[in-house]
């Protein structure tokens, strides 16, 4: 049976099960698959004090049941995610935690502060279960450019679990957490939820606040939030939209109310439903047999739900990728400039002046990606190649923004695979950077053009027996609308859910 949020908010509020086993079998989970041979790596670590807010939780409902049932449900509905674990990537604050972002160069560091995303989790109830393991500041797809170590998948540990979100993906997946966030740039939420066979949501921008998690391309980065269920999507990010005073770039999410009783599209009903493919994604040499077979299986049931569907040509997101890693590596070497070995992080001091402490702590501190990263990304911000690169990658992306928008006046979503192909074996792309970029052909443009998108479970590549999934992008401020296309996609289908223990 598939567990969602509210079935184990429901058993919480009965008394069936507690917060704090909840949590113990997390620990218990992480523990003992820590001594295997072939370890996940999901979780550098769990929390000291996870165990002391899970009791804290039980107390308030405890406290509440002895009041009677209305005040349980008073309890509940002012904090609708009570006594929930959930996952945090390493690269998103809790105050007096550490953040390292998966780097030598933020060894020891301990954040302040919490940021906006975890401060409003914990108003709701929901527990932060602990860190969890990424590619270093964010840049991979794979999670093996981490200073700790690869992170396996949960289906076949020999395969990669996707990036750079691969830790919160792979501990969802494998029961350690009921949800987790990860964050996104390119894809790095929707490809490792792909990779590992679970639901992952890329949002507007600026409908979660990005105050607290640590800068990778300022102008494409958004939280995510990985789960089972479209539900399990739902609740969090319910608790966690909105506007922010500390992020003038954060938004205001219209029915969000609506997320916390998630219903399907249009009751279940999905021949008003219009869908458009790009051509572009299906004629692409390089796009995997098995996912392919997926994809059409997938096409195929929303034609036979009456889904009117199309194949448009857009021929701009060709150059979608092109166009993206010369934005997001010419704000990731802006924003990495601030690790210089002074302010915080990493101090190699030779006695040689502050520019050999600046030299000696970067190239001692970054990984071999971020240092490729943050070359190409000054690169292409010189003077002498700005004019060529970055302001032509911003011409196309503002292309890609109006001709999306366009696409919506008369679609309502676009359906792709999330990715060209399954997760694949470990070591097999990680001295191949470009051939690792290419794992995110299909996710860049949803980023640039700064809409929302959903990343769903559709089936098994036949070959490997790894998970496929397909994502539904829509237009800014439509996560209800995926969400419930999702919720009506998982109720015709089965799955895995997180394991209700003691229910």
């Amino acid at each position: 049976m598939k567990y969602t949020i509210n079935d184990i908010r429901s058993h919480l509020k009965e008394g069936k099960i507690t917060s704090f086993e909840l949590v113990k079998k997390s620990i218990e989970t992480f523990e003992q698959d820590k001594k295997s041979a072939l370890a996940l790596n999901a979780f550098l670590e769990i929390y000291d004090d996870a165990l002391t807010k899970a009791k804290k939780c039980d107390d308030e409902i405890s406290s509440a049941r002895s009041a009677g049932h209305d005040a349980v449900c008073k309890l509940f509905a002012e904090k609708p995610l009570l006594g929930l674990p959930f996952a945090v990537k390493d690269n998103i604050s809790v105050k007096g935690k550490r953040l390292t972002c998966a780097s030598k160069i933020l060894e020891g560091y301990v954040a302040p502060y919490s940021a906006t995303v975890i401060s409003r989790l914990e108003a709701s109830g929901a527990v932060p279960l602990g860190r969890c393991n990424q590619d270093e500041f964010a840049m991979g797809s794979s999670t093996e450019y981490s200073v700790y170590g690869p992170t396996r998948n949960p289906v076949n540990r020999e395969y990669v679990s996707g990036g750079s979100s691969g830790g919160p993906a792979a501990a969802v997946a494998s029961d350690q957490a009921l949800f987790g966030l990860g964050t996104e740039t390119g894809g790095s939420v929707r490809l490792p939820a792909s990779y590992c066979g679970i639901y992952g949501l890329k949002t507007t921008y600026g409908v979660l606040s990005r105050w607290g998690v640590v800068a990778y391309g300022s102008s494409l980065d958004q939280v995510g939030i990985l789960g089972h269920t479209p539900d399990d999507i739902a609740q969090p990010l319910c608790a966690m939209c909105g506007k922010d005073f500390y992020d003038d770039t954060s938004a205001d999410l219209s029915g969000k109310e609506f997320l916390s009783e998630l219903t399907p599209y249009n009751g279940g009903d999905l021949s008003k439903l219009k869908i458009a493919i790009p051509r572009q994604f299906l004629e692409n040499k390089g796009l995997d047999a098995d996912v392919e077979a997926v994809f059409k299986s997938t096409r195929k049931w929303f034609e036979e739900q009456g889904a009117k569907i199309a194949d448009v040509d857009i021929p701009v997101l060709d150059a979608s990728i092109a166009s993206y890693y010369v934005i997001a590596l010419a704000e990731a070497a802006s924003n990495l400039s601030r690790f210089d070995g002074i302010r915080y992080g990493l101090r190699v001091d030779p006695g040689e002046g502050y520019d050999e402490l600046y030299i000696r702590t970067r190239s001692e501190g970054f990984g071999p990606e971020v240092k490729r990263r943050i070359v190409i990304g000054n690169y292409v911000l010189s003077e002498q190649f700005s004019g060529d690169t970055y302001k032509k990658g911003m011409t196309v992306r503002a292309r890609i923004q109006r001709e999306m928008a366009k696409l919506f006046e008369s679609y309502d979503i676009v359906l792709c695979p999330t990715c060209p192909t399954t997760a694949f074996k470990l070591g097999q792309k990680v001295d191949d950077p470009l051939e690792m970029y290419l794992s995110d052909l299909y996710t860049t443009f949803v980023n640039l053009a700064r809409i929302p998108s959903l990343s769903v479970p559709a089936g098994k590549a036949a070959s490997s027996g790894m998970p496929v999934g397909i994502q539904f992008a829509g237009p800014m401020f439509s996560e209800l609308k995926l969400l419930k296309i999702a919720k009506s996609w998982d109720n015709s289908h089965t799955g895995c859910g997180f394991p209700c223990q003691g229910a």
